[in-house]
């Protein structure tokens, strides 16, 4: 993996954290993505890698900067130019993420139609909203409100709504404790990360294939780790085995890595987290230290998993390592890097929440 050179532009904080409270606070996508390019720009980051960071092109990057710089925050509040999107209000805009995120074509009169293509959005849009657009001017609707063409990921059918429901309910008013009663919000995981993991598609000559080689080994790192939800920060420790001496040692880790403040931890309901061994401990230290636990059967609500998904994709998918060395140097790379730039990770990972 390149590691990235950063010229961090200094004596700039009172603007970083100007726009930090921004960020936090808007409930504007747009918005969210041009406050996310200036920290990627006081970061140090070029206009191509942000540009590559953010799927924008370079020259959208050197407009918001161009923007603030000329007029601050209220700079960004600019126009989308192509004038076809103009015809889509914000009501409207609200309705088209809301259907395309949680219904099916054939939930709205498609028949035997299941997965969103832009022609069957423009069509739906055609007989909700009775505006007529053309499959270029969808498209870009579409990137505009975030939304992009992804594969889909199964979740468990026996998670229960009603307590992710709550769940969310629950973690918006933590959410409103921080810097508060509430110092610090960690998601915490494990996760095996094998010397090969899988194969993924990517770009290649048209009509041959990558040929990735093997060693016949399956060799793994396990760790256990945190992600901090409002700084982005990872912190990963490897183990040989799990169980609840480990994590209660782990915890312990958790604990100096954050030496003041009042901690809220949220993870899934594996067997060493509700261990009879660790329970005097979480006594001693409940006043540091408190584990918020996810509905059972809903690891998508663990923000933590997306960062073992991008690590794998990163540096794991369609490479076969020779050693367990080898693994555990290209997984503490990536860590290091990652925690070179923060916001990107949240990003990624905590905006969602």
């Amino acid at each position: 993996m390149d590691v990235l050179v950063l010229n961090k532009i200094t004596g700039h904080e009172d603007e970083i954290n100007e726009i930090k409270d921004a960020l936090k606070s808007t409930k504007s996508v747009r918005l969210y993505k041009r406050y996310s390019v200036l920290l990627k720009h006081f970061d140090g980051f070029t206009n191509r890698q942000i540009a590559k960071m953010e799927n924008i092109d370079e020259h959208t990057v050197s407009i918001y900067i161009k923007n603030y710089k000329s007029k601050g925050l209220g700079g960004l509040n600019i126009g989308h130019g192509g004038g076809a999107s103009k015809k889509i209000n914000e009501k409207q805009e609200k309705i088209i993420v809301e259907t395309i995120t949680t219904k099916t074509p054939e939930d709205v009169g498609f028949e035997s139609k299941k997965n969103w293509t832009i022609e069957l959005v423009r069509q739906w849009i055609i007989k909700e909203f009775n505006i007529t657009m053309s499959h270029r001017g969808i498209a870009y609707v579409l990137h505009r409100l975030n939304l992009s063409y992804t594969r889909p990921t199964y979740v468990l059918a026996k998670a229960d709504k009603e307590k992710q429901e709550k769940f969310k309910n629950d973690f918006e008013v933590l959410k409103k404790m921080l810097n508060g009663l509430v110092d610090t919000i960690l998601f915490e995981d494990e996760s095996m990360i094998r010397d090969y993991q899988a194969i993924q598609k990517n770009w290649f000559i048209k009509g041959h294939q990558r040929k990735i080689p093997t060693y016949g080994k399956n060799a793994g790192v396990k760790l256990m780790g945190i992600l901090n939800y409002e700084t982005g920060k990872v912190y990963c420790e490897e183990h040989e085995k799990y169980d609840a001496q480990i994590f209660k040692d782990f915890l312990e880790n958790v604990l100096k890595q954050y030496p003041t403040g009042k901690i809220v931890m949220v993870l899934d309901n594996a067997k060493i987290h509700h261990a009879k061994l660790i329970q005097p401990f979480l006594n001693e230290v409940r006043d540091r230290l408190e584990l918020m636990f996810l509905p059972p059967y809903s690891p998508e609500m663990n923000l933590i998993e997306g960062l073992w998904g991008w690590l794998k994709s990163s540096v794991i998918n369609n490479v076969f390592y020779k050693s367990l060395p080898q693994v555990r140097n290209a997984v503490e790379k990536f860590i290091r890097n990652i925690n070179l730039v923060p916001t990107q990770t949240i990003d990624r990972l905590c905006v969602r929440m």
